[in-house]
């Protein structure tokens, strides 16, 4: 009986060893970058007349962690300049920067109410 117990604590340890051990990093990096970028383009001076404006906005990263827009998809010529003079080249803060990795966000402009 006492072998058996030995066993089964020896076990667990191993088991929560094998836990601990795993580095288990539970931030998304996409989900960081886009909370950086909404908070990058919420200073914004649009006007109620220029609500609910849309934009595809294709970027990416390069080894300084900086951004760099390729692409503004819209049809709103000041949402298009808007976006790249508050994106382009700005740092963000990521660990692990995937150079040439394309990312695609939409970007939406409501009208706060």
């Amino acid at each position: 009986m006492r072998k058996l117990s030995l066993v089964v604590v020896a076990s667990m340890l191993l088991a929560t060893g094998n836990v601990l051990a795993n580095d288990i990093n539970d931030i998304n990096p996409t989900k960081s970058l886009s909370s950086q970028i909404s908070l990058m383009l919420s200073d914004n001076n649009f006007t109620e007349i220029e609500s609910d404006l849309t934009a595809q906005v294709r970027f990416t990263l390069n080894s300084e962690g900086e951004i760099v827009v390729l692409s503004v998809d819209t049809n709103f010529d000041r949402m298009e300049d808007f976006v790249k003079h508050n994106l382009n080249y700005k740092k963000v803060d990521m660990n692990n920067v995937e150079e040439g990795k394309i990312y695609t966000i939409p970007v939406t402009k409501n009208t706060k109410r």
